[in-house]
């Protein structure tokens, strides 16, 4: 049974801010990082010791288990702030709920929920300033657990250790992407991990795409490990596509991931009654879609991204372009609308916002 000290949070705050340092028209993602970070620790079935402190290493074991063993799992999430200065978590229990999920795949220690949000809250409050209110932009937010065993034996870690950290975020892609489908290396099998967000998921992806990108592609399509017919995900994304005027996405299971946006791009379409199919589909039924004229937009969907359009697809050998992003029409209305939600320039019907006091 996993217990937890009343959340108290201990702050040590940075004595030198580096957020003048930042240049909110030119963010690169995923390169610079918040003042602070907050970490927990849980040892004898106790999460303990909330802290909040300034952004930087920390002290590792070379025996620590999650370097050998893979007990490492993560999150991804964003805040933004409004045309009022007030800033807000899209989702934030839906990622809170996933993580855990994770941590339960990987034999590891679950994150009560008022340790995950008073952390989250406590630490975007303390560096709201980080949050950018450029177009397009956002505090991207990577909450992580590792095992910290100093241990080499293969079991599950005693020791875990929660962190967040932040940084502050532009446009992941600046312009559609030229995707491979992939018929040889294989993402995620039945039975495995692919439905969570483990590390390894995503370093076992890499080399596949380095291949890929060596060819002159961004990015892979995942195939299923069985017959590499069936579409799976898009590179670290989930996969639609819309087909004579249908949005069709392959269902979550034990080898896809649920994407929180997945899931709120399908809400949208469902709202605005939309024909949605959650089902398996066949890179011969997009590429006979493509034949007719009926194959309409191809994306995928992320926190990162939110909507990545696909300009093309490489299969066999062969390129498939797809229609001009401009004209796709279900991509750019759902991607504008979940970034006036987000911006609080649409209505939150969902209630998917949640306020950093």
């Amino acid at each position: 049974m996993i217990t937890t000290e009343k959340v108290s949070i201990k702050v040590q705050q940075t004595t030198n801010s580096r957020v003048g340092e930042l240049d909110y028209n030119k963010i690169i993602f995923g390169h610079q990082f918040s003042d602070h970070m907050f970490l927990v620790d849980y040892n004898d079935g106790v999460w303990h010791d909330a802290q909040i402190i300034p952004y930087g290493p920390v002290p590792m074991s070379p025996a620590t288990s999650a370097l050998h063993y893979g007990q490492a799992i993560f999150e991804g999430m964003k805040a933004y702030k409004n045309d009022k200065g007030e800033v807000f978590l899209f989702r934030p229990y839906d990622n809170h709920k996933r993580i855990n999920i994770s941590a339960e795949r990987m034999a590891m220690a679950t994150i009560p929920e008022e340790i995950f949000m008073e952390g989250l809250k406590q630490l975007i409050s303390l560096d709201k300033g980080w949050v950018p209110d450029t177009d397009g932009s956002s505090l991207y937010i990577r909450p992580f657990i590792i095992g910290t065993d100093e241990f080499i034996g293969v079991k599950p870690s005693d020791n875990y250790r929660f962190y967040i950290i932040t940084s502050p975020a532009g446009k992941y892609y600046n312009a559609p992407v030229k995707v491979l489908v992939e018929t040889n290396y294989i993402r995620a099998v039945e039975g495995g991990v692919g439905y969570v967000k483990a590390s390894g998921n995503y370093g076992r992806s890499l080399f596949p795409t380095k291949l890929a990108q060596q060819r002159g592609y961004q990015q892979i399509i995942w195939t299923d490990s069985k017959n590499h017919r069936y579409l799976e995900e898009s590179g670290t994304m989930n996969l639609m596509v819309v087909i004579d005027d249908v949005l069709i996405t392959p269902p979550i299971g034990d080898t896809i991931l649920a994407g929180i946006t997945r899931d709120s791009v399908l809400t949208l379409a469902r709202d605005w009654k939309m024909k949605v199919q959650e089902r398996k589909i066949s890179i011969d039924e997009v590429i006979d879609a493509h034949k007719r004229g009926t194959l309409e937009e191809m994306f995928g969907t992320g926190t990162a991204a939110t909507i990545a359009h696909i300009a093309s697809f490489g299969f066999e050998g062969k390129d498939y372009e797809l229609p001009a992003t401009e004209g796709r029409i279900f991509s750019n209305r759902v991607a504008q609308e979940l970034e006036n939600i987000r911006k609080g320039k649409s209505e939150d019907k969902h209630n998917w916002m949640v306020k950093i006091d």
